[in-house]
Formats: C-alpha cells, sequence, structure tokens
C-alpha cells in the first residue's frame, strides 16, 4: 500500500505532466486520477482515508502558483520607481559573494567593520567575512574606488554571486 507522502508525489507528478489519467493498481488497492475530473480511488478502506487526505494538499498544490503571480508584479512596479537609481547603478562595481554563507562585516563582534559607506577600497582590502561550514573566508574588492553602499546586513545568509557591496571605481 502507498504511504500518503507517495500519493502526493504521484498527484502533483500527474498535475504537472501532460498525462490526463494516471491508475495505479496493487494488492487489490487501485488509485485512479483524472485531471480536470476530480480524484477517484476504489478499493480497500484506507485507502480511500488517505486520499482524502491528500485532496487538501493537491488543492493547495493548484493555489500556491498564485501568491508568486502577485509579488512578481510588486518587484517590477519598485523597478519602474527609480530608474534614475539603476541609471546610477550601472556606473558602479557590484561586490559579489563568491559562496553561500553568512556574511560578517567585521572579524569578530567586539571589533568594527572593516569598511564603511564613503570608505575608499582597493584591490586587495579586505570588505568583509562569508563564513561557510566553519570556514571564515576573508572578501576582497578586487577594484580600486569607494564604498558606496552595503546590501546586505550583518549576520544575514547570502547566496552565490548575491551583490554584497556597491564601489564606485576610480
Amino acid at each position: 500500500m502507498l504511504k500518503i507522502q507517495e500519493i502526493r508525489e504521484i498527484i502533483k507528478l500527474v498535475d504537472h505532466s501532460s498525462v490526463d489519467e494516471f491508475t495505479y493498481e496493487h494488492d487489490g488497492s487501485k488509485i485512479k486520477l483524472k485531471k480536470n475530473n476530480g480524484v477517484t480511488v476504489s478499493g480497500q478502506p484506507q485507502v480511500v482515508q488517505a486520499v482524502e487526505e491528500v485532496k487538501p494538499a493537491a488543492q493547495a498544490v493548484q493555489q500556491a502558483p498564485a501568491p508568486v503571480q502577485e509579488a512578481a508584479p510588486t518587484v517590477n512596479t519598485e523597478e519602474k520607481e527609480g530608474p534614475q537609481a539603476k541609471a546610477e547603478d550601472s556606473n558602479l562595481h557590484k561586490i559579489t559573494s563568491p559562496m553561500v554563507g553568512t556574511f560578517y562585516q567585521s572579524s569578530s563582534p567586539e571589533a568594527g567593520p572593516y569598511v564603511k559607506v564613503g570608505d575608499k577600497v582597493d584591490e586587495s582590502s579586505v570588505v568583509c567575512i562569508v563564513e561557510a561550514m566553519k570556514l571564515f573566508n576573508e572578501i576582497e574588492a578586487e577594484i580600486k574606488g569607494e564604498i558606496t553602499e552595503i546590501l546586505v546586513k550583518d549576520g544575514q545568509l547570502v547566496e552565490y554571486g548575491q551583490p554584497l557591496f556597491l564601489v564606485k571605481p576610480e
């Protein structure tokens, strides 16, 4: 007999595929899925109960994309509001994270930050630390210029390639 999670996975796979109808039979149990017609189950009563518990999950899967679609236009409207900011950003160099990890502005909680907005840096200046798997990696500016903006907060998780600083090149 299939477990609840396995039934959920089957529903998700059928929902995202071009298959219109799916039937599974095993040890006298039968699960039959049809798109646009709901879920039909016949067989042992235990399987019927399991599929009834899965129905809300199938509805949740169908509803999940709606909030994502609503969030995307919000980001686009913010981008439209700042065309001057985009023009300024094109002249700025982004110092990005070379790895996934935790961003730290200083070498220890007691120490001051490596750089602040307005500080001058050169190619070998350490601007922050990204900690990954208990290894503290010093990140260098790799460009000569002035720090114009710090894009992340101390202790924030950062992704590979995520911009950390904006630098106005000299």
